[in-house]
This record gives C-alpha cells, structure tokens and sequence, in this order.
C-alpha cells in the first residue's frame, strides 16, 4: 500500500496542521491545569468541519472517506498540543456523529448532523456502566415501550464530552432474551430532556480539557422517532462505531507521534554532554530510531485498517489490531521523549510530560489493551 499521499490530501493535512497549530495550540496547557473544556475552541474546529469530517456535504460535512478522514485526524494530532480536545472531537465524531450518519433516517440526519458537524451541537457516546465496564453484554440501562416511545432508566459512566454535550446517544437494553445482538437499541436523547442528567463529573490523570462524566436517566422519555437504526439495532450499531473509532482514532495518535519524534530529535541534536550532541551517543539514538519504525509502522496499520471499515468483513480485526498497536506505541515513544529531554521532559512547560498522561488512557478507552488482544484471539480460532 502506497502511503504517498494525493494532491488533496496534501492540502487538507496542510490546512488542518496550520489551523490547528494557529487556534487550537495556544493555552493548551493551562486549559490541562484547569480541566476546562473550552466551547469556543470547539465552535472553530465547526468552523472547519472537524467534527464532521465524513459526514456527507448535503448534512455540512466534507464528506472524507474513511482513509482521507484517517490523514485529517493524524494532521489533527500533529498540529494540535492539546490533547484533550483532539480526544474530545474524535469521540464526537466516530462514536456518535458516524453512527447517525451511517443509519439515521432522513429526519434524524437532517435534525441532528448540521449542528453536530458546524460546532452548535456536542454528542456523547452512553455505552459504558459502572458494573458492566467493557462487558456491555451485562448492561443494567433499560428502555420500556411506552405509547409512543420509549421511557429510559439507568446510569453511564466514563461518558466522554457527557457533562458539556447537547445530544446523547444512548444504548439500552429493550430485550434481555435476545442479548447484545438484538436485544439492546440505540436512541438519540436530547440531553435537556426531563429526567436527564449529567450527573458527577470525573477529574483524570490526562485529558483533562475533554470533560468525562456520568449520564442520568430517571424516566427520561424517548419518542420513537428518536431510536436509531430500528429497534434490536443498537449491538451492531455499537460494534460498527467501535470498529471506526479505533481505527480513527489510532490517526490522531500517529499525528502524535510524529510531533513527539520531532521534539525529541531536535532535542536531541542540539544538547550537547562531553563535547557532542547527545544524538551522537547510542543509547539516545536507539530510542530515536524506534520512535520512527513505530511511527512508520503505525501510519501504515492505520490507512489498512481505515480501509476495511466501509465493508469488509475483518474490519473489527483490523480495528482491534491498530488499536492495540497504536496506543501501545504511542505511550512508548511519549516515554522515550520524556527520557530523552531528561530533566526537561517532566517540566510541564515543555508539555511532553502532558502527552505521556494523555498517552497512558489511549490503552484503555474504546476497549482496552486486553480486550483488544481477545478480539484478535478469536479471529485466531482461538
């Protein structure tokens, strides 16, 4: 597979480097300190449509494919310090705004994507539970018919953008006797609806400008135009948008890495012990070469693995192996950056011990290391 990218990709990473690098950049480290989300810097990333990167153009979006949107969240990570809001986006998009564009009816694409995609509207993803973890075969969130619709109760945890969102894409278990496949269905909630809340708000080690918390349901009423893809629908829906942000979201780690690399070799060609760059001593210049075969390894696992997400079959084996690859050697190269700006590399001025505590939960979230390594076993027969 040739990673030589087109004339329009070179544009697009362009524009989105310089964008990011411009707006998003600055202050990005006191926005870490004080875990605030800021609303305007989200409004600009609508302003260029990135967080509706593959949404169709009708609905606002460009329209990306999965491969074209995988060079525009590298070029989001690379130019972007702030990690937080990168994450933030990337949640929005892949597991939520995806969905609704992949199997939303006419009316709910045309009510919900415009805002979605411009910055007036922010979404969260409600899967996760306090008892159910990564298990989401064991969810305790019902939904019961009702005339009309649907009446909804349980509670969600570890919701990325739960506390800032405006639209809440829940899944809820509406036939235990089928299971996850079948049993469980998606629905679109207005998060101002009467009986939602937002509940606590967590504070965490990194990512600390995506704001993550608890979603409420007391008795929150859904109509029945509100459930996404049909009733029984949501396992597969859940597992497609799982599928897409673990490929995706590998691209804005490779923009990450990329950055890192940078940082630690012009570190490491300018400071000098015992008369000679410290690139000039091995054990330096070993960890910068393995930050760049782990680059180079990741960028190629994650255009293979964006293209499989449309339609093929082992898309989810792709998806669990870049996953699994990417976040594992993203925390790598953030450790050796730190160690080899040594003394420098955990003042929180130079920002690179930020990316290591950003880094740290990339092996958790979306499924975590373990989990993406039974996925695999299975496709193994295993």
């Amino acid at each position: 597979m040739s990673l030589e990218l087109s004339a329009d990709q070179k544009t697009l990473r362009r524009e989105i480097v310089a964008f990011a690098r411009r707006e998003l950049g600055p202050g990005a480290g006191e926005r870490d300190r004080e875990a605030s989300f800021s609303r305007e810097l989200w409004q600009a990333c609508g302003r260029m449509s990135l967080p509706g990167l593959c949404v169709a153009e009708e609905h606002g979006g460009l329209g990306l494919s999965p491969i074209d949107t995988a060079v525009a969240l590298e070029a989001l990570g690379y130019g972007c310090e702030d990690g937080g809001l990168v994450f933030a986006i990337c949640a929005h998009l892949l597991a939520c705004v995806v969905p609704i564009a992949r199997h939303g009816r006419d009316e709910q694409r045309a009510h919900y994507l415009p805002g979605l995609v411009d910055g007036r509207l922010i979404a969260v993803n409600g899967m996760t539970e306090t008892e159910s973890g990564s298990d989401a075969f064991a969810m305790s969130t019902t939904a019961r018919p009702v005339p009309g619709g649907f009446i909804l109760e349980g509670r969600k945890t570890f919701s990325s953008n739960g506390p800032v969102a405006d639209l809440a894409l829940v899944y809820a278990a509406t036939d235990r006797a089928k299971g996850f496949a079948g049993g469980v269905t998606a629905f679109l909630v207005d998060t101002d609806s009467p009986g939602f809340s937002s509940g606590q708000r967590f504070s965490k080690m990194g990512l600390r400008s995506c704001a993550i918390g608890e979603l409420v349901l007391e008795g929150v009423f859904v109509p029945e135009g509100r459930v996404l893809g049909g009733v029984g629908g949501g396992g597969a829906i859940f597992a497609e948008s799982m599928n897409w942000e673990r490929a995706l979201l590998a691209a804005s780690h490779v923009g990450t890495m990329e950055r890192l690399l940078e940082t630690a070799v012009g570190y490491a060609r300018s400071r000098r012990s015992a008369g000679k760059a410290i690139g000039k001593y091995q054990a330096v210049a070993h960890k910068l070469a393995d930050m760049r075969i782990r680059l180079e390894a990741a960028r190629l696992m994650v255009w293979q693995a964006a293209g499989k997400l449309e339609s093929a079959r082992d898309a989810s084996l792709y998806a669990s192996m870049v996953k699994l690859a990417v976040s594992e050697s993203l925390v790598e190269s953030a450790m050796a950056t730190v160690q080899v700006l040594g003394g420098y590399g955990i003042m929180t001025e130079y920002g690179v011990e930020r990316v290591l505590r950003d880094a740290m939960a990339s092996t958790i979230y979306s499924g975590t290391s373990e989990i993406q390594r039974n996925i695999v076993a299975r496709w193994l027969g295993l």
